[in-house]
């Protein structure tokens, strides 16, 4: 038996002990640090990357490990700033580059040759901020809303860069996400966006990422979290008049509570695997709706547990190698279900409630 095998018989042996905070902290410390060579293929997403690490360690209540002065000086160096104010609307966007090799250097002029800011990176670099609790009167907030509004379409949705690339939920819910941080929604037009996002709601009560598609689990988030974010839908949304609401609510909420799995884990769309991150996906659309107690917590709690790695962090499914991005869907989907010592989770956001709520 090779050692992959014999690391994974051993994870598997020790996830039945419970949620290992101390392991789990050790571990994003050692992905704080450096990497692991896996991670190479995907320099293009290391602002996201970040991101996941970070909003883990303020979850864990860990914060306390890295320095914030450094982390703020490190995301503020992948803003791109227009040079001058006539450029904010010249079909660019200037938000946050997500990585060094999508960063180019300005031109002898200071002028900015190719803008690589991605709508994603923003929203982690702006949530990053907000987690190390840096002061947003120091970011040229209009500067991205003004621009932000060159990427959002015709029917409501928004492209991730100014170059043109797929338009779906996912890119309406970091629009949305990114007006709620920095306090301005002059960076989009929310009636465009509402429609758009009530055109992706399935016969199924789901939502497709894109208008007529197969519901799924993350594009239902990115929906419900949007319409939140944009005041559009209340908190607790099943224990209101549901005649009034602009969505089905009755129907999504069975839709999103046929998606936990015989394993108890949470499946993205039907017939497929429970996955690691749908914990979060699903569990933040009914903790939305108010449905979060309707679930078999602890047939959740002892998936999530199956896909605990020894050493620290989350698998996509279990008795797998950990990764950072199902590693931080996983802590927040025990913080749902309120395991001690996690920090509570402001769902639609994606960091904790202290963060989010921060001034």
């Amino acid at each position: 038996m090779d050692s992959e095998s014999n690391l994974l018989e051993e994870s598997s042996a020790s996830s039945s002990s419970g949620f290992d905070r101390d392991r789990h902290v050790t571990f994003l410390e050692l992905m704080y640090q450096l990497l692991p060579i896996q991670y190479q293929t995907q320099e293009i997403n290391h602002l996201t990357l970040a991101y996941f690490v970070i909003s883990s360690l303020d979850l864990l209540g860990a914060m306390d490990r890295v320095d914030k002065d450094i982390i703020a000086s490190w995301v503020l160096s992948f803003q791109a700033l227009p040079t001058k104010k006539a450029e904010k609307t010249n079909g660019e966007f200037y938000g946050f580059c997500g990585s060094r090799s999508s960063q180019f250097p300005p031109d002898e002029d200071g002028d900015l040759i190719h803008n690589g800011s991605h709508l994603a990176s923003t929203y982690c670099a702006l949530a990053i901020l907000k987690v190390i609790g840096y002061d947003f009167s120091n970011i040229d907030s209009e500067s991205i809303a003004i621009s932000m509004r060159n990427l959002q379409q015709s029917d409501g949705s928004f492209v991730p860069v100014h170059i043109g690339a797929e338009a779906d939920l996912r890119f309406v819910y970091c629009a949305a996400a990114i007006c709620n941080m920095l306090e301005n929604w002059s960076g989009m037009d929310r009636q465009k966006s509402k429609t758009y996002i009530l055109n992706c709601q399935s016969y199924d009560g789901g939502f497709g990422l894109t208008p007529g598609s197969e519901s799924h689990g993350g594009g239902t988030y990115c929906a419900i979290a949007s319409l939140r974010l944009m005041g559009f839908i209340e908190d607790d949304l099943l224990s209101r008049d549901n005649s009034s609401s602009i969505i089905n609510a009755p129907l999504l909420l069975e839709w999103c509570l046929q998606k936990q799995a015989a394993d108890g884990g949470f499946q993205g769309r039907p017939n497929k695997p429970a996955d690691t991150c749908y914990a979060f996906w699903i569990g933040s659309t009914l903790r939305i709706l108010g449905g979060f107690d309707l679930i078999n917590k602890k047939a959740l709690k002892g998936f999530l547990l199956t896909c605990q790695f020894k050493y620290g962090g989350f698998s996509k499914f279990p008795r797998d190698f950990p990764d950072l991005y199902h590693t931080y869907y996983g802590f927040t989907a025990f913080s749902l279900l309120e395991e001690p010592n996690i920090n509570s989770l402001f769902v639609e956001l994606g960091i904790t409630e202290a963060s989010a709520w921060r001034i």
